[in-house]
């Protein structure tokens, strides 16, 4: 199933192509996506940028949210919360259903450095379209 859902969203380039995202598990409602940090995902200060990390956590959204759906659930609403700096060499994100209803549902993503480090946490509000 996993080749499955990376087939699904390899149109999503921006996520899979540029920024090099990979899904690592899902089943409904849930996915762990990971990303291999590159010099071209660093800022100033030598730490991932904040957009790196924020489309991290929002294809994890992407993938809980339409990986075993027919219908197709959009970013509504987003909010992320940086807590420390990425330390490691990987980024991975876990996005977990919260509450699914008809047309709104709600997502919470953690996003950890392979070293364990707590880098932020994002809350998400989904949208069903159809």
């Amino acid at each position: 199933m996993l080749k499955k859902l990376n087939e699904k969203f390899r149109s999503d380039c921006f996520a899979t192509e540029t920024l090099g995202a990979v899904i690592r598990d899902a089943e409904p409602g849930r996915a762990v996506c990971a990303l291999a940090l590159r010099p071209c995902h660093m800022n100033a200060n030598r730490v991932p940028m904040g957009g790196v990390i924020f489309t991290l956590a929002d294809f994890a959204f992407a993938v809980a949210a339409n990986g075993y759906s027919e219908r197709n659930t959009v970013s509504q609403h987003a909010s992320i919360t940086f807590l420390t700096p990425a330390k490691g060499q990987e980024l991975l994100a876990k996005a977990r259903c919260v509450k699914a209803g008809r047309t709104t549902s709600l997502y919470a993503v953690e996003v950890r450095d392979e070293l364990g480090g707590y880098v932020a946490h994002a809350t998400i509000n989904g949208f069903t379209l159809g």
